[in-house]
């Protein structure tokens, strides 16, 4: 019973329930319909037969009298499959016909009627139905020809029972492909329900199952499994944070306390503790930035980026971000080429500080890695636009570096917060600065990839291009870019 109450709850069942009875009401009205103009068909045939006796035997009266007419009843009585013919007087007498009796009232009303009667056979006097019509001879005769309706009763007969089997077959049928179709449904949901169960428990790498027939159990079962997917990246990158603040930043919180112990313990004059007291504040700053960093990163990874839509032009931003890092360039005698031509304009719809911030930090990290020893070689900013596989159009930004590299086995490593090449863990810097472009990228539904330079690194960065509008959003000016970049 428990089973059952689950079944007729279950929405298949309703909807099931609900086809089946549409399909049996319009079973019912097709063979009922179908019956209905039969009946009226062979009622019409009826009447035009009795119709074309009655004028016939009118005419017949007219020319011969009642004699003629009593003769010709007579004879057409003897006939196989006759009609039924009663001439009577006008106070009812009996004069011819295979009619032994009808309702006298009838004789007294012209017309067509539906009627019983009882034939003149000796051997059957049960009481029939007719459609008869009564006519009023001259001299006071009364004509009655008439069909029998057995066949239309028969014809009704097979007609119900027609009726009677359809609804049951449809409803047998209904009844055993609602059944399969339930079981095949419910079986997949149920499949669905222990999985999720499994999943709920803690075991976040459980997947839905695909039977791959591509029907609506299995779309739903894919966007199922990547929204699964997903939660499961965010849930191991956190805990690749938790693991790696833990691990990245033991080393600035000790060096903090280690520096404000120091203080403490050595400092004698008021100089002396300023001193230790700005260290602890640039240490404590490097802290913040990092936290600020990551929470950038969680913002944009859960789509809660900074609402503005406007678009802007990415390369006038790039642009910007190199005219920005001139002076560090120049200090660290690394150039930074801008070969954009003057009239590309790149409209791209999103955030443009964010933008502009994903650029600096590609500029800044291709300006701290991007030198091979003590050889200097210039930082090359492109811009260009293309279409991707998807057949959309985008803009595309390339920093081009002629550093080390980055080896292909590691370019999806780089990506992720905190990861730090071994070369690299010499230098300054946390691992947040790709992981913020990443970020950025895929907040704006673009495109990053890290490439060789042959030698050195190259970063394409691609952000589909929005439609033309008449309002572009204006760029930075010198210093007001995001600049708040970590590497």
């Amino acid at each position: 019973m428990t089973a059952l109450g689950k079944l007729v709850r279950t929405t298949v069942f309703k909807l099931l329930a609900m086809y089946l009875v549409l399909f049996v009401l319009f079973a019912g009205f097709v063979i009922g319909y179908v019956g209905w103009n039969t009946r009226q068909v062979i009622d019409g045939q009826i009447r035009d037969t009795i119709e074309a006796e009655i004028r016939g035997l009118s005419e017949q009266y007219r020319v011969g009298g009642i004699r003629r007419l009593v003769g010709i009843i007579e004879r057409r009585t003897r006939e196989p499959g006759a009609s039924l013919y009663l001439v009577t007087t006008f106070a009812g007498e009996f004069l011819a016909g295979n009619v032994d009796s009808v309702p006298f009232e009838i004789l007294d009303r012209p017309g067509v009627h539906e009627t019983f009667y009882s034939p003149g056979d000796e051997l059957d006097r049960r009481s029939r139905e007719a459609m008869a019509h009564v006519f009023v001879l001259p001299g006071g005769f009364r004509l009655l020809v008439g069909r029998d309706l057995a066949e239309r009763e028969r014809l009704n007969e097979v007609t119900r029972e027609a009726l009677l089997i359809s609804l049951g077959l449809v409803t047998v049928l209904a009844c055993v492909g609602g059944w399969f179709i339930m079981g095949r449904v419910l079986k997949r949901v149920d499949a669905m329900t222990e999985t999720a169960r499994t999943i709920m428990a803690g075991d976040l790498g459980g997947r839905l199952a695909v039977a791959g027939t591509g029907d609506e159990l299995d779309r739903l079962a894919l966007n199922l499994n990547a929204m699964l997917e997903r939660i499961n990246e965010l849930m191991t990158g956190m805990k690749e944070v938790s693991d790696n603040i833990a691990h990245d930043l033991k080393t600035p919180l000790t060096r903090l306390r280690n520096r404000a112990e120091e203080a403490l313990r050595n400092a004698t004059t008021t100089e002396e503790y300023a001193r230790a007291i700005e260290d602890t504040i640039e240490e404590s700053d490097n802290l913040i930035s990092v936290f600020n960093a990551l929470l950038t990163i969680a913002r944009l990874e859960a789509g809660n980026a900074p609402a503005n839509g406007a678009p802007f032009d990415l390369a006038e931003t790039a642009r910007s971000v190199a005219e920005l890092y001139e002076a560090v360039a120049d200090e660290a005698l690394t150039p930074v080429v801008v070969a954009i031509a003057p009239d590309l304009v790149l409209p791209v719809a999103g955030n443009r500080e964010l933008a502009g911030q994903a650029l600096a930090n590609l500029v800044d990290n291709a300006l701290k890695y991007g030198s091979s020893g003590d050889e200097k070689k210039a930082i090359v900013i492109s811009a260009r636009r293309e279409r991707d596989v998807d057949g959309r159009e985008t803009a595309v930004i390339e920093v081009a570096d002629r550093g080390p590299g980055i080896p292909e086995a590691d370019r999806e490593h780089v990506l992720e917060r905190f990861a730090r090449l071994e070369s690299s863990r010499t230098r300054p810097g946390f691992g947040l600065g790709l992981s913020l472009v990443a970020a950025v990228v895929r907040m704006h539904d673009g495109r990053l990839t890290l490439a060789d330079n042959a030698p050195g690194l190259r970063v394409v960065l691609a952000l589909p291009v929005a439609a033309v509008s008449d309002t572009i959003a204006r760029p930075p000016a010198q210093g007001e870019a995001a600049t708040e970049h970590l590497t």
